[in-house]
């Protein structure tokens, strides 16, 4: 999981622990330099490092000789006795991940970050602008922006990246937009991590400031407490129904933003159960040329007094991560309908959104012979059938492709999310979104 380091929005900031990462994403293989071939002695470095550093740095040290012994024994098995450098890195990751059940221990081969890690004096320099290029080069993790139909707001986060005095501004600008909408989601789907303090911010948001969000707790130090802010420039969406997606690939700083709305009761969870890696990493070179990821310190959650460490974060309502976004809309989109005192309009909205949503969770399947029965011209429309599917024509207009809604004749058009018509084998009725009002077309 990310990092603690309170942002620079509160005043008086606590002391931070040592910065915490997930794992590096590989770079295309025209970037990374061919690893030279290992030799028994660069294997035997590397394996020396990685135990000193477990022995002086990770998070339980009851686990410690067990992942040690691991080590030894593939090391003396002729495990490691390979000279790829990439290789070698895969199969430590594999021993040590199974051997502690710590998702954040991994090693990655890195000539090029464990130079720059060396130069600078240790991990720390070089870490720090490593992160902060690439939380530019990805938009801090702010990926997408969208509003769904029903003025549900979606932002899709594919990291938790944080540059002190530069990622609150740009979650503020995304917080507005979701600010104005009816219902909020968020995708944390694939999102593998990255620092507390963009979790802290965001999670900020949706409850009161100056609340005990989570406690770090590492060997030898004092905790580390993580509190909700209490200035905000957007103010806070307290009370907007909320809708995260959670799946298999959402770990470390995802899920602590995802434990943090199950424990507290800020909404729903919608998808898979996540990956289970709760612990505190910071990356240290190992010889030749790798970057080990140690675990070094803990979360505890004021809620439940634990982590979601090993077990990962259940959603509250379960669903295949690939539906995961239409599942929580139509919960969003029922849940709007039954707010008391609103307009016809806003309601046939909702419906006319839960329609289509509907239909996406649970596809509508026409025989093709009820398909071939609705072919004919209506009025001015042409309704043909082409390889399997119903096309309407419009004399000026483009031939669409009519799409089933349901099974008793509700399609939508293909192209266009504000018609829809409703056939049957005597008349053509079209429908448009605000508009409630249908023109009906009998069949000539």
């Amino acid at each position: 999981m990310a990092q603690v380091a309170p942002s620079s929005e509160r005043p008086a900031p606590r002391p931070k622990p040592a910065a915490e990462r997930p794992a590096p994403r590989p770079r295309p293989a025209a970037e990374r330099p061919a690893p030279r071939p290992l030799s028994k002695a660069d294997r035997a470095a590397a394996v020396a490092a990685i135990t000193a550093e477990l022995r002086k740095t990770y998070v339980l040290p009851e686990k410690v000789p067990v992942i040690v012994a691991r080590l030894e024994q593939a090391e003396k098995a002729g495990r490691y006795d390979v000279d790829d450098a990439v290789m070698l890195a895969e199969r430590l990751t594999e021993d040590l991940r199974s051997s502690s059940g710590d998702g954040h221990l991994s090693v990655h081969y890195d000539p090029a970050r464990y130079a720059a890690a060396k130069a600078s004096g240790g991990e720390e320099k070089e870490s720090d602008e490593f992160w902060r290029a690439m939380a530019f080069r990805e938009h801090h993790g702010l990926s997408e922006l969208r509003v769904l139909p029903g003025n549900i707001r979606y932002l899709k986060l594919t990291g938790f990246h944080w540059v002190n005095d530069v990622t609150g501004t740009e979650y503020d600008a995304a917080l507005r937009f979701l600010k104005d909408g009816d219902a909020v989601v968020i995708d944390l789907r694939g999102n593998g991590g990255g620092s507390h303090s963009a979790v802290r911010y965001l999670v900020s948001h949706f409850m009161d400031g100056d609340v005990l969000e989570m406690t770090f707790l590492e060997a030898a130090k004092a905790p580390v407490q993580s509190r909700t802010l209490e200035h905000l420039p957007v103010g806070r969406l307290k009370g907007k129904p909320l809708y995260v997606l959670i799946d298999g690939g959402s770990a470390s700083a995802a899920e602590a933003f995802a434990y943090d709305v199950r424990q507290f009761k800020l909404g729903e969870l919608v998808g898979a159960k996540t990956v289970g890696a709760a612990h505190n990493n910071r990356f240290v070179p190992v010889p030749p040329g790798f970057m080990f990821s140690v675990s070094f310190g803990r979360p505890v959650h004021p809620v439940s007094n634990t982590s979601w460490e090993g077990t990962g974060v259940t959603p509250t309502v379960e669903s295949p991560p690939m539906q995961a976004l239409e599942m929580a809309q139509s919960l969003a989109l029922t849940r709007l309908a039954k707010t008391p005192g609103l307009s016809p309009d806003v309601l046939a909205d909702y419906e006319w959104a839960r329609v289509d949503v509907e239909a996406k969770l649970r596809p509508a399947s026409v025989p093709a012979e009820s398909l071939k029965a609705l072919a004919g011209r209506y009025g001015e429309f042409e309704v043909s059938l082409r390889d399997g599917a119903l096309w309407m024509a419009r004399l000026g207009r483009p031939l669409r492709r009519l799409l089933p809604l349901t099974a008793d004749g509700l399609f939508s058009v293909e192209g266009s999310d504000r018609l829809r018509v409703k056939l049957t084998p005597r008349m053509l009725e079209t429908l448009w979104r605000g508009d409630p009002a249908t023109r009906t077309h009998p069949r000539s």
